[in-house]
């Protein structure tokens, strides 16, 4: 409740002065000249003008409103090295209770725990404030207190930048003369074709030692987890690294730099780079042994995908037909079998011997060349017909000691249905084929099987009971198929509907030639939204747990859950920033959540340089709280007090107490309207006229 004078004239304020000079020269003049009763008529006339002044005394109710604190409590991922999140707990408890022992005071707190998954913004403190201060009015606002490292990554400029007038505090956690040591990917490309050297461009920061430049370190370069090289690089300045692009899709290549002894953290001492493979066209040879009716499906198959460049031979007039007709006068193009199957033999990804047999064409050194191209890395399919089971089958040449189905001399030609084995449930190249659900399939039937024993490898197709469809198998470095069948192209007519011949044979063609995405045993992270999706593709009924390692160096064992669609998952919520890891034992996975360079992770040396502008130019402190082993707390008093240019001493900080209100009522009181003013008024006129009598 307060107390003031409030004025509301009569008339015109400009009248009312006009009228008070007036009167004051009249009574300059009577009591000039010494007029009887001069005193009594001025104040009488005075008392006139003060009442058309019409004065009155105001009594205000008023409520008086707390003054809003905010105390943001930094818990990033740079806040959880060594015992920082202790230390910033302990403060927050601290200060709490010395602001709740306060009267007046309305208190807020911030827990900072996430940084932006997708931008990686860093610790964005400012922000926070900002946003919890939004529906406070400006002059309510008693002043922040940040219990931080330091770290903060939106520190405005200037206190205007703010919106308030109030002191920002900060309590630094952390020790003195910490040092850390980092590895920054300056520049990295996103793709690469594969068999290229790409170059990767780091730099190796140490921030806080004696000497930051020239310091020689060994970083370690890891490919999809295997070492490839080990060199040294200095700190300070910028390195180049050459790294070779192994296959299409994703190569993750992995750096790692030794660690300082007693440095702050080595989980910034790794960097993480994925740059995709991107493939020339592929190279497929296609063998043709005779014309047939399916022979257009390969061709026609690999034709419409343009990633394939095909080279496409049909032997159509083997060395034994002889008709007489002159070799200078046949539009037949002969065939090039030293380029292809000596000289050029290594520049395909892919060769198809599409029912061929052995008629004299091929020496039998070029299918020992063959053998060794796959080896060495190369691929062969197989699509046997009855040519596969005949005494000319490729089987019985140099190239059959690689092939993982040798003929029984049976073909058996009776209707069937092409099944997905139990095995091929699991396998990429047929797990989830359309159709493959059903029983009986949802596809046409074919009518020609060639019997066979598996040597080697992994049917994952069969029909007429047990009997091998599709055999895969790898030899040496390279891959083998055998498909003992030619009917496949009764799917590609549209026989009974037909069958998925497209993303059979596709994926077929892209597991021999090495698709990351076909492996059958592999390890993966990927992110699906926030959350971090771990999966396991095996071919095994069951799979070890997963031992995932965040980019805090926290440990966690997931239990892989199978799906439907036969792959191991197990998803958890992707945190924080920076490197995962995951490993089996046998298979490790990498995947960089957020920017290659983190911010949080980027400078995590506490400081108080970043903050004290902005304390010192609203009059607060920027102090450390932690002793010389960052464990001990040193916290300072808080004290409430007037506005004031400096809200900080030795062992103090203050916040400022703010005279905000609401206006309940009014109650007015005229001091000369009324009875009062009339009395006065004319007490002094009866008084003059009492003077004048006598």
């Amino acid at each position: 409740m307060t107390w003031s004078l409030s004025i509301d004239p009569l008339l015109p304020l400009p009248a009312i002065i006009a009228l008070g000079v007036i009167i004051a020269l009249v009574c300059a003049y009577l009591l000039f000249v010494g007029m009887r009763g001069a005193l009594i008529r001025s104040a009488a006339l005075a008392l006139l003008v003060l009442a058309l002044l019409n004065p009155a005394v105001l009594r205000e109710d008023r409520e008086y409103l707390p003054s809003t604190v905010v105390v943001v409590s930094d818990n990033s991922q740079s806040q959880q090295l060594e015992n920082r999140a202790e230390l910033t707990e302990a403060a927050r408890e601290g200060i709490v209770n010395q602001l709740k022992a306060l009267d007046g005071i309305d208190l807020r707190q911030v827990s900072l725990n996430d940084t932006s998954m997708e931008s990686g913004d860093g610790t964005r403190a400012f922000t926070a404030i900002s946003n919890e201060l939004a529906d406070v009015p400006p002059e309510r606002i008693a002043g922040a207190i940040v219990i931080t490292d330091g770290q903060i990554h939106d520190v405005p400029v200037t206190a205007e930048k703010l919106g308030f007038s109030a002191p920002v505090h900060a309590l630094i956690t952390g020790r003195e003369g910490e040092f850390d040591r980092r590895l920054k990917v300056a520049k990295a490309p996103r793709f690469g074709l594969v068999g290229s050297t790409q170059v990767v461009q780091l730099e190796l920061i140490e921030e806080g030692t004696p000497q930051p430049f020239g310091n020689r370190a060994e970083i370690i370069v890891r490919r999809n987890g295997d070492i490839l090289s080990k060199q040294f690089i200095a700190s300070g300045y910028p390195a180049e690294i050459a790294v070779e692009i192994e296959h299409g899709g994703q190569n993750i290549y992995e750096f790692e730099v030794e660690a300082l002894d007693g440095e702050l953290t080595p989980l910034n001492n790794r960097a993480l780079v994925t740059i995709d493979g991107v493939r020339e066209n592929l190279r497929v040879l296609l063998v043709s042994g005779s014309p047939h009716a399916g022979e257009r499906t390969w061709r026609n198959l690999l034709k419409s995908d343009a990633s394939v460049d095909l080279v496409h031979f049909t032997i159509l007039r083997p060395p034994e037909k002889q008709d007489g007709t002159p070799i200078n006068q046949l539009s037949l193009i002969a065939f090039p079998t030293r380029e292809l199957f000596s000289v050029k033999i290594d520049e395909f990804d892919l060769i198809i011997f599409d029912r061929y047999e052995r008629r004299g064409v091929l020496p039998l050194l070029y299918f020992d060349n063959i053998a060794r191209y796959v080896s060495d890395g190369g691929a062969v399919l197989i699509a046997g017909g009855p040519d596969y089971a005949e005494a000319n089958s490729i089987f019985r040449t140099p190239l059959g000691r690689v092939l993982p189905a040798s003929p029984t001399g049976e073909v058996f030609e009776e209707p069937f249905f092409a099944n997905v084995s139990e095995l091929g449930l699991r396998h990429p190249v047929t797990r989830d084929l359309p159709g493959a659900g059903e029983s009986p399939p949802q596809w046409s039937k074919w009518f020609r099987l060639v019997g066979a024993n598996v040597q080697e490898g992994q049917p994952i197709m069969t029909a007429l009971g047990d009997k091998p469809l599709l055999v895969l198998s790898r030899v040496g470095k390279g891959r083998v198929a055998a498909l003992l069948s030619d009917h496949v192209w009764l799917w590609a007519r549209g026989y009974e509907g037909g069958g998925p011949h497209v993303p059979l044979l596709r994926r077929l063609a892209h597991w021999l030639m090495k698709e990351p995405d076909l492996e059958e045993e592999a390890l993966r992270l990927s992110l699906r939204g926030s959350n971090l999706l771990t999966e396991r593709q095996t071919l095994a009924n069951l799979v070890d747990p997963v031992t995932l390692t965040t980019p805090s160096g926290k440990t966690e064992q997931l239990e892989l859950i199978k799906d439907t669609s036969g792959h191991w998952t197990a998803s958890i919520k992707a945190d924080e920033l920076g490197l995962y890891s995951a490993t089996d034992g046998a298979h490790t996975a990498l995947i960089n959540v957020g920017p290659p360079n983190p911010k949080e992770f980027l400078e995590v040396v506490s400081t108080a340089d970043k903050l004290s502008g902005i304390t010192e130019q609203t009059g607060g402190a920027a102090l450390r709280i932690g002793g010389d082993d960052g464990a001990s707390l040193s916290l300072p008093n808080v004290i409430a007090q007037r506005s004031s240019a400096q809200y900080h001493g030795n062992g103090w900080i203050g916040i400022k107490r703010t005279d905000a209100s609401i206006l309940n009522g009014i109650d007015r009181y005229p001091l000369l309207i009324g009875f009062l003013g009339l009395a006065l008024l004319l007490g002094l006129l009866s008084f003059t006229w009492y003077r004048e009598g006598r």
